[in-house]
């Protein structure tokens, strides 16, 4: 009997996503002679049925476009706003795949996507995902769609940046996406030849930072490059945070023990959100501690959505039409709850419950880090 499979995408966008539309539709229609509908905006299509029929030709033409024709959204099963309100309308999701007449729904999105899928196949849904993020901070994959152009594309801007650096005897501190993993200001660090990388793995110490910059410049080197994560935090606010959030824990025991919030519980509350509020902006501040404790002026880059837009590399085409063709030939095995991952030069299925709610962080010795090392990289420890 002919497999109808429904297909979204979700999270942020990602190039490679219409490549891995491509691959799944080419694959599961033409070589296993199934049908197959889209969903437009993620989950929230999905909830709403806003379907989109996807064939021979909606598929031609879209390998090398980047963001995705179905379009995205960041909306969640079970947390969804409808008329004003946050409701959870898994239920209606799963009438939807029932009134489609689905055999299986493929997501294809990030880490997010991973536990709302799990959320539906543990509502009895056949699932497939597959990984996709500029992160790479996937569980259970070697690698994702879209990293391998993000790091191009942020590799570029170091490039770029370079030049006026030197021209002006700047610090040069560059931001790059990564909130929980540091895989793409490592690698475009690396690749760009900053002098200072900074990630979320590995906090660092603004003092060492800064001498490592005084070393360069009494070294006659009147510029630094530096490439810092989003999610890059100082040993200086983790102190900071663990605190705040130490005494929120104790404000809210002390609440619950005597079943009134006090007034001393409430403070504890405040302080903690302060410490938040305070690093709200950590790569500026980073900066202007740089200018502070160096001497030289400092110039701050944010990348931001670049990194995710344009067409994608010929790696993350092939990535994806390889994990795309693989998700389609699972469906025919009937291999459900899966994440096709990559491994290696093959593809492997990784249970849903096995990757959900991981993150995929670099290794304090990790090759990519034990290299920067070794020609000379600062990573502020």
């Amino acid at each position: 009997m002919t497999k109808y499979i429904g297909i979204l995408t979700s999270g942020g966008d990602s190039p490679g996503l219409n490549a891995a539309l491509r691959g799944v539709g080419k694959a599961a229609i033409g070589h296993y002679g199934m049908h197959m509908i889209g969903f437009r905006d993620g989950f929230r299509g999905l909830m709403e049925n806003r379907t989109a029929p996807l064939d021979g030709g909606q598929l031609s033409g879209i390998l090398t476009t980047g963001g995705t024709i179905l379009g995205t959204s960041r909306e969640k099963p079970h947390r969804m706003p409808v008329g004003g309100k946050m409701l959870d309308m898994t239920d209606a999701i799963v009438g939807n795949y029932r009134d489609n007449h689905l055999d299986c729904l493929v997501c294809l999105g990030g880490g997010g996507t991973l536990k709302n899928a799990l959320r539906l196949k543990q509502k009895g849904l056949n699932i497939i995902t597959l990984p996709k993020t500029i992160d790479n901070d996937v569980f259970g994959t070697d690698i994702t769609f879209g990293f391998d152009t993000a790091l191009g594309i942020a590799t570029e801007a170091i490039d770029r940046l370079h030049s006026t650096a030197h021209s002006h005897h700047r610090i040069i501190v560059v931001e790059i996406m990564g909130h929980r993993a540091g895989w793409l200001a490592l690698g475009a660090g690396i690749a760009g030849g900053a002098d200072v990388i900074l990630i979320p793995e590995i906090p660092y110490n603004v003092e060492i930072v800064a001498e490592a910059i005084r070393e360069r410049a009494r070294g006659g080197k009147s510029f630094s490059i530096v490439a810092v994560a989003e999610g890059a935090i100082s040993v200086q606010e983790l102190d900071h945070l663990r605190q705040g959030k130490e005494a929120k824990a104790a404000g809210k025991k002390v609440a619950k023990d005597k079943k009134v919030r006090k007034a001393d519980s409430k403070m504890d509350d405040s302080e903690a959100d302060a410490a938040e509020l305070l690093y709200a902006d950590r790569t500026l501040n980073l900066a202007k501690r740089l200018e502070l404790l160096t001497g030289l002026d400092a110039r701050v880059t944010i990348l931001g959505h670049l990194q995710r837009g344009g067409a994608p590399s010929a790696a993350d085409r092939i990535l994806a039409t390889r994990l795309g063709t693989a998700a389609a030939d699972l469906i025919d095995q009937e291999c459900y709850g899966v994440m096709v991952a990559a491994l290696g030069e093959s593809t492997q299925a990784v249970k849903l419950e096995d990757a959900a709610g991981k993150v995929k962080t670099v290794p304090a010795d990790h090759p990519w880090i034990l290299s920067a090392r070794r020609v000379g990289t600062n990573f502020g420890d």
